[in-house]
């Protein structure tokens, strides 16, 4: 038993070791292959990663779980750039923006970060324009500091019933994520990530180049994995505790949804919300999925545009 033991322990010993090593490479790798492609701001001795460009009335994009700013330095913000200064945050957390303190999953704490830093820029009254989980931040955004108007792309805004997948179930707790989380980030094959970015963008696809601009790696570093599942556990009880507050929101409000979304069904979200805002309008994309940004991307530069002129910004 004693010799089992210690063989035992031996191979957990040089598991953590070489999981170690994999941890390492992997971040090394995804600072070198995709640097920060904006700012590095100081707020609240925090950094926070943002990317300007463009001129105009000011918009702020904010992205959805899992990613980074990259998912609109891959096309999106280059279509806006030459009627806005558009500011695309890397959330805490994620990208090249540091998490929030004491492991903080608030959408709360997040928009506290976001709001200094682009009022730091100068943009204390943006367009706010989020997808998914961004939207859900940027909505809370709106109810708390002033906005010239809010884009809400697949959001997230109102309780559901069930929970969030199998990984999330596993990574619930702060002891299954201590665990389960490295080896993840570790562990975890490309073929892999490519199988998720194929269900997010289903029924549609991913256009090409996409995966390689966002970066493997840098969705897989284990900072931005804990951050990530942290934010997502938490998404439920954060959205239940926003909804009654809803009735408050007064600004201009354009919501865009694929009726085909399975990751944030219509039905269940921006479908019930739109009737129950009077300043909000809903253009539902037939057949389209969760990425309608990449798919659809003139409805959802038309749904921007419909905000501001709403807004008096153009």
């Amino acid at each position: 038993m004693a010799i089992v033991s210690t063989v035992g322990t031996a191979v957990a010993g040089a598991l953590a070791g070489v999981t170690g090593w994999r941890l390492r490479g992997r971040a090394e790798r995804a600072e070198k292959a995709h640097p920060p492609e904006g700012r590095l701001l100081q707020v609240n001795g925090l950094t926070v990663h943002a990317v300007v460009r463009g001129a105009g009335p000011d918009l702020v994009l904010i992205h959805g779980a899992s990613g980074s700013s990259r998912d609109f330095t891959f096309s999106l913000i280059d279509r806006l750039a030459p009627h806005y200064r558009v500011i695309a945050f890397d959330r805490p957390g994620l990208g090249h923006s540091d998490p929030l303190p004491g492991g903080d999953a608030s959408i709360k704490g997040q928009v506290a970060v976001l709001k200094a830093a682009a009022d730091q820029l100068g943009a204390t009254r943006p367009l706010l324009v989020g997808q998914s989980y961004g939207g859900t931040v940027a909505l809370a955004w709106a109810l708390d500091h002033p906005a010239a108007a809010l884009v809400m792309l697949v959001t997230p805004s109102l309780p559901w019933q069930g929970d969030l997948g199998l990984w999330y179930r596993l990574t619930s707790t702060p002891m299954r994520r201590a665990f389960l989380v490295p080896l993840a980030a570790a562990w975890v094959p490309e073929v892999f990530v490519q199988s998720q970015i194929d269900e997010i963008f289903a029924p549609d696809h991913a256009p090409p180049g996409y995966l390689r601009h966002l970066g493997i790696d840098l969705i897989l570093r284990h900072g931005q994995l804990v951050a990530n599942v942290a934010q997502i556990n938490s998404l439920l009880q954060q959205v239940t505790a926003m909804a009654p507050r809803y009735s408050e929101l007064t600004l201009p409000i354009e919501m865009v949804h694929g009726d085909a979304d399975t990751i944030v069904p219509l039905h269940i979200h921006s479908g019930p919300l739109a009737p129950r805002l009077p300043t909000a309008h809903l253009t539902v994309i037939p057949g389209a999925g969760h990425m309608p940004h990449h798919t659809h991307p003139q409805i959802v530069l038309d749904a921007i545009d419909r905000a501001a002129t709403r807004a008096g910004l153009r």
